[in-house]
């Protein structure tokens, strides 16, 4: 019987299989190469660096040594611990809080609330620096509230970071406490708990790796901030400023470099301590759970309403302050409105800065979601090649753990060498899409790989039976399907690509000069309406890019996802 169902297959059939099978295989070892070469060799070149001095001999350690034993430089490790713990702690408990009445309550205007605190992504980090200034700055319309105590310097700080991480949080909060099983609030009420006891025992125990993550979240993202400490640090030196100055102050590359390792030491430890609390996660809902709906009770409800109102109320208020001094003639001796700002030629910059980042962000977008989401379904839904794409995944996984002016300066090591062959991208558009693609990479990653989990792996095998090559059936099923994902993972992209500043600081030209780096740049200088102005710029495109694929989205997946309605 073998012998005649080997008789009836066609050797041509095994010889377009085999075929088949190759393509897969370079493709996949052409994905570990594009990440082994953006993200693996620039880091490696980085910590070479680390351990040679100014004329490129090795010299072990001594650059640690030198650093760690000069107290005003070992100082930044410290401010930097103290900033991100406390900026950790104080945006965890109102994410908390905020997330707490979205999910267990019944306020009224839930969905407006929500919205609006998601305003925060859309600016970049040094929005609401600038915006502190002229609220709490010496001049600040409120400098009263901090009762003599200047706002440049670790309050203004920990301020402008809890504005900028809290939509982060909020939304690892509300999805930890969304899920929750009814009859567990049951057997409390049964049992004549306490609200309080409930809480403790109920409440917090369902949402506590979600708080986990979000601690390793906002501590990773507030330790690795640029763009905050640089407005208005003042004199307080943190370890991402402390690059800055050593790379472009000093043009000290060696110490960069090892401010930069030290800088990566606790983004990593906080990223694999994550990854191991995420690893003994344990389900909190089971087949039979009963989703739990919030009852009305109106001191509860209006309490929450007022703790989330107030929470917004001061997103708006940041937000507000910056568009209005976009428009001041000369704070705050002249408090007419004027146009004049947006013309930043007459302070040294350009509307062409602006017009970059445009260009940067579309090619981050469109270049980054291509890449990003088929080497996910290589990882997801291949059949070849198991260990390396494997390998493959846990590369993607690296960019989460490296801060964006690390991977900025490791790339100024590696492709500014004279005997790379690809020195050509260097100080071109490309370096900088490229950057921006692999350091926005793991989260588009993990997004690709969520929504590629959904389908059913049935559709590959039935391609494989009848023959259909694997890029074929990505294109004409997969592709349509993962529409909804891929569309999402296009703006993540093109909005970071439009406000980061860390990720690009060191690697633009004057020809490639980015609107984000202008605000920071015009801030320095102190043209600060003029900086507020592009930083309002860069708002309104990516809220209108947002606005745009969520109309977009709407007429492809009425097109396109009629099946879901069905």
């Amino acid at each position: 019987m073998i012998g005649v169902l080997n008789r009836n297959v066609n050797p041509a059939d095994k010889i377009r299989l085999g075929r088949e099978d190759y393509i897969q295989r370079g493709v996949i070892l052409l994905a570990v190469a594009f990440l082994f070469v953006a993200l693996l060799m620039p880091l490696s070149s980085m910590l070479v660096k680390s351990l040679e001095n100014a004329d490129g001999e090795f010299v072990g350690l001594s650059n640690f040594v030198t650093y760690f034993s000069n107290p005003v430089l070992f100082e930044s490790v410290a401010n930097s611990l103290q900033i991100a713990l406390t900026s950790t702690f104080i945006v965890i408990v109102m994410a908390f809080l905020f997330a707490y009445g979205l999910t267990r309550t019944c306020m009224p205007g839930k969905k407006t609330l929500r919205a609006l605190t998601l305003l925060p992504l859309f600016a970049p980090s040094l929005l609401p620096a600038i915006s502190l200034i002229y609220l709490l700055g010496n001049q600040g319309i409120f400098k009263g509230v901090l009762f003599g105590e200047s706002v440049y310097g670790p309050i203004g700080i920990v301020i402008g970071m809890c504005f900028w991480v809290f939509p982060h949080v909020l939304m690892i909060m509300v999805t930890a406490l969304s899920n929750s099983d009814a009859r567990l609030y049951e057997a409390a009420r049964v049992m004549k708990a306490s609200p309080m006891r409930t809480f403790f025992t109920v409440t917090l125990p369902s949402a506590k790796y979600g708080l986990i993550s979000a601690s390793f979240v906002a501590f990773t993202l507030v330790i690795t901030d640029f763009g905050v400490p640089k407005v208005i640090g003042g004199e307080f030196n943190v370890l991402a400023t402390d690059i800055y100055k050593q790379v472009v102050g000093q043009q000290n590359f060696q110490m960069g470099a090892v401010v930069s390792v030290v800088l990566l030491l606790p983004a990593v430890i906080s990223f694999m301590a994550d990854r191991i609390v995420q690893k003994k996660q344990v389900a909190m809902l089971s087949a039979r759970a009963v989703p739990f709906v919030p009852e009305p009770n109106k001191l509860k409800d209006r309490m929450f309403f007022v703790i989330c109102g107030l929470i917004v109320t001061a997103i708006l208020l940041v937000i507000g302050m910056a568009f209005y001094a976009s428009f001041i003639t000369f704070w705050p001796y002249n408090t007419a409105l004027t146009f004049n700002n947006y013309n930043f030629e007459e302070v040294g910059a350009s509307w062409d800065f602006y017009f970059n980042s445009l260009e940067m962000a579309a090619w981050v977008a469109v270049i980054g979601t291509a890449v990003v989401f088929f080497n996910a379904y290589l990882v997801e839904k291949g059949r070849a090649f198991e260990p390396v794409r494997n390998l493959l995944h846990l590369m993607a996984m690296i960019p989460m753990a490296v801060p964006g002016m690390v991977l900025g300066l490791s790339y100024i090591f590696f492709f500014n060498e004279p005997g790379n062959p690809l020195n050509v991208v260097y100080a071109t558009m490309a370096i900088l899409v490229l950057n921006s693609v692999v350091h926005f990479y793991t989260v588009c990653h993990l997004t690709s790989v969520t929504a590629l989990k959904q389908i059913d792996g049935e559709f590959e095998s039935v391609s494989s039976s009848l023959k259909v090559p694997f890029y074929v059936t990505f294109w004409k099923v997969t592709l349509p399907v993962s529409l909804p994902a891929v569309l999402e993972i296009s703006v993540y992209l093109f909005v970071n690509a439009m406000t980061t500043v860390s990720a690009v600081v060191f690697l633009y030209s004057t020809d490639t000069m980015l609107a984000s780096i202008s605000v920071m740049n015009m801030d320095e200088a102190g043209n600060t309406a003029s900086a507020a102005a592009m930083a309002v710029m860069i708002l309104l495109t990516c809220l209108t890019v947002k606005g745009v694929h969520w109309l977009l989205s709407q007429k492809l997946l009425t097109v396109t996802q009629g099946w879901r309605t069905r």
